[in-house]
């Protein structure tokens, strides 16, 4: 009888908290305010939540819909001048809002930048990267364009995958812009033959005078406008290729001297 009563009692106060929860959630469960654009929202939790469900997009899309965000608001105004760049929720994949917003101050208004995935924009937005992103405006970047991607993943932008000085440095000599080299935005090519004396006739009989023949890749020897840097790296290079043909030759005289011992032994 006594197990009964104890039953019961612990019964009764579940459905009692369960009432609560329905008739005044957002004093029963709610992580804190709403932010205050939802401020009038605060004890209608329904408008964006459903019973045992939780928010959807559905509910979100009710007030915002995604092709008036960033154009118009909620009230159906035209917004004059928005701050953020935001029409980017016109190319969104699916209308997935929760992905990236919650709302109440006790979680958090957006989530962070880093949570925020490219994969939920339509793939030709994702190569538009100047669509909502302002480009930096350091020397470099004021000289590009576009192709972030060339140098930039969408993971994170630091650190970019493009150390130039790696591959040729500025000096006096040659602070110009990008496309000088780097012809139809095109970074991941280059060429020198626009600049100065610079001709594929002549660069080739300069480099057959010394004796180099693969020349086409300049940047591998030229690392900026110093010339005797230029003949260092070949040099270095050059006797590491003669150094390798020099063991090979060792290796394989080896080799037939061994297999003329083996055929004794036979």
């Amino acid at each position: 009888m006594k197990n009964n009563s104890i039953i019961i009692i612990v019964a009764l106060n579940l459905i009692v908290l369960i009432l609560l929860a329905i008739i005044y959630p957002h004093l029963m469960i709610s992580p804190g305010k709403p932010i205050d654009a939802h401020a009038e929202l605060a004890t209608d939790c329904f408008a964006c939540h459903t019973p045992f469900i939780g928010s959807r997009a559905a509910k979100c899309i009710a007030c915002h819909k995604v092709e008036e965000i960033g154009l118009k608001t909620t009230k159906g105004l035209d917004i004059a001048k928005e701050k953020k760049n935001v029409a980017f929720h016109q190319k969104l994949v699916e209308e997935d809002c929760v992905s990236c917003h919650s709302d109440h101050r006790g979680v958090q208004a957006f989530r962070p930048i880093s949570q925020f995935s490219h994969e939920l924009l339509e793939s030709t937005l994702q190569e538009q990267c100047d669509s909502c992103h302002t480009a930096p405006v350091d020397d470099l970047h004021q000289k590009t364009k576009t192709n972030c991607g060339q140098c930039h993943s969408q993971d994170a932008w630091m650190p970019a995958t493009l150390d130039h000085d790696k591959y040729f440095r500025f000096d006096r000599d040659h602070d110009t812009d990008c496309v000088t080299c780097h012809i139809d935005d095109d970074y991941t090519n280059y060429t020198c033959y626009g600049c100065h004396e610079h001709s594929r006739s002549k660069i080739r009989e300069e480099h057959v005078e010394e004796g180099i023949r693969d020349y086409e890749n300049c940047t591998e020897c030229h690392r900026s406008g110093d010339e005797d840097e230029a003949k260092r790296i070949w040099r270095s290079k050059d006797f590491d290729a003669r150094g390798l043909r020099a063991i090979d030759s060792e290796r394989y005289r080896r080799r037939d001297h061994d297999d003329e011992h083996d055929d004794d032994d036979d």
